[in-house]
């Protein structure tokens, strides 16, 4: 038997190489594999309680690195102004969403988790990052060029603070201002909202040529993953009221609120976001035939579906009444990754039951966790999981700014210009002895960037973040020897006694955001209409409109000379002072109806009784002037 041994041994020791060897080739982990070949590998290995840790996604404040890896969590995010710290640096960012990643590389299957934000103009939660002009502004520019340039350095700042995810574009079509969103809708008219989709490819990248419909893309470490919202018609509610039951025909749904879904899914976005509102009296969050039947199935989209925040307990009324059922329907209908955000055992639990006990099939689980790993793995989220430092002065940068400064000017609409054409007062003459700057929204940078920043419902004030009021703006933009005079609310005597040139006045709406939004009057807060009146009798005036959408204006508009609309600007107010001063001219086209009275809303351009105060499209131009 001895002389045996020796071969025996060897063979044995073969054996066991190869095993060893077997064990650590893991194909998930190999980059050059092709994605489904690494998805299925991943997915074999999975235990059903992995899969459903892949489908829950939580608030950062209870993703602690355990619980991380006791529930393979899949996802966390920032709900709006939740931050590491007040005025937190990148850094600090940094830190904590390696933290919690660490967690999730721990586990025994290594899954990344994916963090997620609101990033809606801009990275906005963020102190000191640069806050873009909201939508309702950007839709006004019809510049698809442009708003992929703010997708891009939006996606920039985005990875300075270490995030690969951001719950941006909202494509909604706003048919009602009465809605607290409408400022997070680009236009009345789908096919403005279509060519703004391009902010896509500025967040993601360029899908390559050869890429299939349907199939997310991102392109490596300076881009993220968007997400298109709110699926679908949350813009057609009744009376604009957020959260509720879109009323329209099938046609109407598909013709006005699908558009810009198809040409986002054509640039390989990798979410989609349902929305909390009804349509025709069933919860979006509920519809299998629009989510898994159009959406998936007819469409051909490939990434993953996620909720809104609590999405899922807003199925019932009041919500989380029968949780368990919401569970059901809503992962029934095809959503794939719940924002839960922290009764997050409780999704798990319940999940875990129905599936066990054959209510919801493996089937549906497979499909979720196969679309949610098939982003992570195009991002290369699995080969880079932890942020880094390299791009940490993206964060507010100066040519952000600049970005930001040039979309202020293309987004401000000149409604109206002197009492004739060949008197008109815009541009202002930088040279001159005394001007008056009044109004509240004048030298307030929380009003002038409105909800969704640094908080949910944004800020009143000039300490938030870093960026330019209008007031300021005006100040450096005038000649040194023009005195300006700001009274946030000057009496007429005032206005009359002290012999102004020419004045300007900033009013308009208070910050808000959703449902805080919703309102049924439109009015210019006070004290707005007494300033404008107080100011516009006594004195030459241009009146500057801070708002995120048009509100009524009509009883004031004979007193006021010039009347600009500059929605909600953002941080850059110097682009609003760049235009009214003539070194740059009036190019902006209503990309909404404005009103008479809100009684005859909705309106919308191509209604059969349109009479709009100034219609869709409509937009005074001034050319620029050789001033100093």
């Amino acid at each position: 038997m001895g002389r045996f041994s020796i071969p025996k041994l060897g063979f044995l020791l073969l054996c066991c190489l190869a095993a060893v060897t077997e064990a650590t080739y893991l194909k998930y982990k190999d980059p050059k594999q092709p994605v489904g070949v690494r998805i299925k590998d991943l997915m074999s290995r999975m235990t059903l309680a992995e899969k459903i840790g892949q489908m829950t996604q939580i608030e950062r404040s209870v993703a602690t690195p355990d619980v991380m890896k006791k529930y393979f969590i899949g996802s966390v995010l920032s709900g709006g102004g939740s931050v590491p710290a007040a005025k937190a640096t990148p850094q600090t960012w940094i830190n904590m969403v390696n933290s919690i990643q660490k967690g999730s590389l721990s586990t025994r299957l290594g899954i990344p988790m994916i963090y997620g934000i609101d990033a809606v103009h801009g990275h906005n939660n963020v102190y000191k990052a640069t806050i873009f002009p909201h939508n309702v502004g950007l839709g006004v520019t019809r510049d698809p060029q442009l708003i992929k340039k703010i997708g891009d350095a939006t996606a920039l700042e985005v990875r300075a603070t270490g995030i690969p995810y951001v719950f941006a574009p909202c494509i909604a079509v706003c048919r009602d201002p009465r809605w607290g969103r409408c400022y997070e809708s680009y236009s009345e008219d789908h096919k403005i909202v279509q060519l703004m989709t391009e902010i896509i490819p500025g967040l993601q990248g360029d899908l390559p040529a050869n890429s299939k419909r349907g199939v997310p893309f991102v392109a490596g470490k300076k881009k993220v993953a968007a997400c298109a919202k709110h699926y679908l018609g949350d813009g057609g509610t009744t009376k604009g009221m957020n959260e509720n039951n879109a009323a329209i025909s099938l046609n109407g749904l598909l013709g006005i609120h699908l558009p810009a879904y198809l040409n986002s899914i054509r640039k390989g976005v990798a979410t989609i976001m349902v929305s909390y509102s009804s349509w025709n009296g069933k919860k979006m969050h509920a519809n299998r035939e629009l989510v898994t039947g159009l959406l998936k199935n007819k469409l051909k989209f490939r990434g993953f579906v996620i909720t809104d925040w609590q999405g899922l307990d807003r199925i019932t009324s009041p919500p989380h009444a029968n949780y368990s059922y919401s569970v059901e329907v809503g992962v029934g209908a095809g959503i794939d990754m719940v924002m839960v955000p922290y009764n997050f055992t409780e999704f798990i639990d319940d999940l875990t039951y129905q599936v066990k006990h054959n209510i919801i099939p493996m089937s549906r689980i497979d499909d979720a966790v196969k679309r949610i790993l098939r982003v992570k793995f195009v991002m290369g989220l699995f080969e880079s999981p932890m942020a880094d430092n390299s791009l940490v002065d993206q964060l507010g940068n100066q040519k952000h700014r600049e970005l930001a400064r040039e979309a202020v000017r293309k987004s401000l609409v000149l409604l109206k210009n002197g009492e004739s054409a060949d008197k008109p007062l815009l541009p202002l003459p930088k040279e001159t002895t005394k001007i008056l700057v009044a109004g509240s929204h004048a030298d307030d940078l929380g009003y002038q960037c409105g909800g969704w920043t640094i908080t949910w419902q944004g800020l009143q004030g000039n300490n938030l973040t870093s960026g330019t009021t209008i007031l300021h703006a005006i100040k450096n933009t005038v000649d040194p020897t023009t005195q300006v005079v700001y009274s946030e609310n000057p009496d007429a005597d005032f206005v009359k006694s002290n012999k102004f040139s020419y004045a300007v006045v900033v009013v308009g709406e208070p910050s808000y955001a959703e449902t805080n939004g919703d309102s049924l009057n439109l009015t210019i807060s006070e004290p707005g209409p007494s300033t404008i009146y107080n100011v516009c009798g006594a004195v030459k005036c241009v009146v500057v409109v801070i708002s995120g959408r048009p509100v009524v204006i009509q009883p004031y508009l004979s007193s006021i000379d010039a009347l600009v609309a500059a929605w909600l600007p953002g941080t850059e107010g110097q682009g609003v002072a760049d235009v009214l001063f003539g070194d740059y001219g009036f190019t902006g086209k209503l990309a909404r109806t404005w009103f008479k009275t809100v009684d005859q809303l909705p309106m919308n351009v191509g209604d059969s009784d349109y009479d709009p105060l100034f219609p869709f499209g409509f937009g005074l131009t001034t050319k620029p002037t050789k001033q100093n």
